[in-house]
């Protein structure tokens, strides 16, 4: 009996690791050239993604703050950076659109980062992220993750 269940204990470890959704981390540094160091990333659906972003600009909060927004598919970017300026008690993040967002960083100022968990869409396609600091997502700061079965 004892023999049984020790068996069965590791066999249900083996599958668990076995079926266990992929895991990814991203690190990813916001710059004062108003850009994200990886404008592409690509995973399976599914994947657990901890994402860091790092800022490493030395210019004011004020000035050069930035965060990472993944949008859901079929989300107007400009329209969400549009309503994104208002929200700055926010994190930039539009109350009105936060239902169109799969996951974000809250907003850094130079020299500090933040870390986020999430888990990629199960959709295969392509999800936009983008910066909302005033300005930034305008200036280029973008970039898409991909969700693909043959990553």
């Amino acid at each position: 009996m004892f023999r049984r269940l020790i068996a069965a204990s590791v066999l249900l470890l083996v599958a668990t690791a076995v079926f266990a959704a992929p895991t990814k981390s991203v690190t990813i540094v916001g710059r004062n050239d108003l850009r994200f160091s990886q404008d592409h990333i690509t995973v399976a659906p599914g994947t657990k993604v901890t994402l860091k972003l790092i800022n490493k600009s030395h210019l004011p909060a004020s000035a050069m703050s930035h965060n990472w927004v993944l949008l859901k598919s079929g989300t107007d970017a400009g329209a969400f950076d549009n309503a994104a300026r208002s929200a700055a008690n926010n994190d930039y993040i539009p109350k009105s659109m936060s239902d169109r967002v799969i996951a974000h960083t809250t907003m850094v100022s130079g020299g500090h980062s933040d870390t986020i968990t999430f888990t990629a869409p199960t959709k295969p396609g392509n999800y936009e992220y983008i910066c909302t600091f005033p300005g930034h997502f305008r200036a280029g700061m973008k970039g898409t993750l991909t969700v693909s079965p043959t990553n």
